[in-house]
């Protein structure tokens, strides 16, 4: 059955309400104008793009026609124009792909990502991928991940800040980028149309390889997220809280299939499948305000 094209998408028809909210508190932060004009300076998206042209396999219809074909097929659902460049690099153990490039956007996808996922669940991974794009994400993405660095060259110059994480930026945006991945899996749901291929793709980007997978395990899998709190949070310290994000590079796939689910069981996913146009949504209940209140304490105000 062929998959419906959503024509005019705009990211806030499927943005997660915390993702919404990080990004507005992490906006808000007084210091980060001056950190992405030093990110720039830098030359970091110039970098980044050099090192991924000149090192990784580019993906055309010629070499690798299955891989160019799903990504193709997920911007055109997801309404991605220009259809950014794709590469392939070489395989890490487990699933991995990323988006990087503020003025020319790039997708790359690794050796177990081509060869573990179907065509679906890469609709799902690239989905997820081509929304940091779609969103404008890219800019705070690329921040996070150079922050030690960056922040180490601020810190030397005679700027005067240098204790970046002591202003909650660092934070921020370590808590943003797990609140985005909210939003980028809505994405990657809308283009593969699927939620057992959702949920699936999910499993193997947490390590679980094809072998492994089965009724058994899926069912136990999404059980397993059906279960998870995310406001047990509420019962943790500040610290703890905030701790807990900032592993943002780990794929918190419980978690994101969890968020997934309740998506789907509110109706606002078919009503996106069935035409209709969602705003951005806000906290629809107490517990929702509940758990944000975690995030919101470190907006650059406070």
């Amino acid at each position: 059955m062929a998959k419906k094209q959503f024509t005019g998408l705009k990211t806030e028809f499927y943005e997660h309400p915390f993702d919404h909210k990080a990004l507005m508190s992490l906006e808000r932060t007084p210091v980060l104008p001056l950190l992405l004009k030093k990110v720039n300076e830098y030359g970091i998206d110039r970098l980044l793009r050099m090192q991924i042209t000149g090192g990784e396999f580019k993906v055309t219809p010629r070499n690798f026609p299955s891989l160019h074909d799903a990504f193709l097929e997920a911007c055109h659902i997801l309404d991605i124009t220009p259809i950014p460049e794709l590469f392939l690099f070489r395989g890490t153990g487990y699933i991995k792909a990323y988006a990087v490039g503020v003025e020319k956007p790039v997708v790359g996808i690794n050796l177990e990502g081509m060869e573990w996922l179907s065509h679906d669940e890469l609709l799902f991974v690239f989905g997820h991928e081509v929304a940091r794009i779609k969103g404008k994400y890219l800019a705070y993405q690329q921040m996070a991940h150079v922050m030690p660095v960056v922040k180490n060259l601020i810190s030397s110059t005679t700027l005067g800040i240098g204790g970046l994480a002591a202003n909650g930026i660092e934070i921020a945006l370590y808590n943003w980028m797990i609140m985005a991945k909210f939003t980028a899996d809505r994405a990657g749901l809308l283009a593969c149309q699927n939620l057992d291929v959702a949920i699936t793709a999910l499993m193997k980007l947490g390590g679980l390889p094809q072998e492994y997978l089965n009724e058994d395990t899926i069912n136990d899998f999404v059980t397993q997220a059906r279960a998870f709190e995310f406001n047990n949070l509420d019962s943790l310290g500040q610290f703890a809280k905030t701790f807990s994000f900032m592993e943002h590079l780990l794929p918190w796939t419980v978690m994101r299939a969890s968020e997934l689910l309740k998506w789907v069981d509110s109706g606002d996913y078919e009503d996106l499948l069935q035409g209709k146009e969602l705003g951005s949504q806000q906290p629809e209940n107490q517990e929702d305000d509940e758990n944000w209140n975690f995030l919101s304490a470190w907006d650059g105000n406070s």
